[in-house]
């Protein structure tokens, strides 16, 4: 693929309301995405938070929307995986995590890798708290929406 096409791609994405677009050509296959910036009217210090493209929690059962409910009233707030891949607590193998239970985190903070098709995803904190519970496994698939970390707020 040329690397003009790949430029007027990214040009086109960059200026649509598309958040990813994906090509394949022969044995070439390119995939792009951007992350979508929004206001949420709830936050106080009226800054802009940037999440990944997917916005949209999956839809739960009763009892998850139950227990989920109980962890909000609780002051708790729950980092959900905005892609499906493998989750990761440290830049490498060898690397210390980017967080410990019991850690304080602010927004922006990056609390893990989740790895898709090869790329390397941080995921970030969107609140400030202090991190209770590490809800996913090292090194083990994770879905879209799953819970990752509970961070009391």
């Amino acid at each position: 693929m040329d690397l003009n096409l790949i430029k007027k791609l990214i040009k086109l994405l960059e200026t649509s309301s598309l958040t990813d677009l994906e090509i394949e050509e022969n044995d070439f296959k390119i995939k792009l995405a951007k992350k979508v910036s929004f206001y949420s009217p709830a936050d106080q210090s009226n800054t802009v938070q940037t999440v990944s493209s997917s916005l949209a929690q999956p839809q739960s059962d009763p009892q998850t929307q139950k227990k989920s409910d109980k962890e909000e009233d609780q002051n708790q707030h729950i980092i959900h995986s905005p892609i499906v891949g493998t989750f990761y607590r440290a830049p490498a193998p060898d690397a210390d995590s980017f967080i410990q239970v019991g850690d304080v985190v602010s927004p922006g903070t990056v609390l893990c890798i989740v790895e898709a098709m090869k790329l390397m995803n941080e995921i970030e904190s969107d609140v400030s708290g202090k991190i209770i519970k590490i809800l996913a496994e090292n090194g083990k698939p994770v879905e879209f929406g799953q819970p990752l970390f509970l961070i009391q707020t």
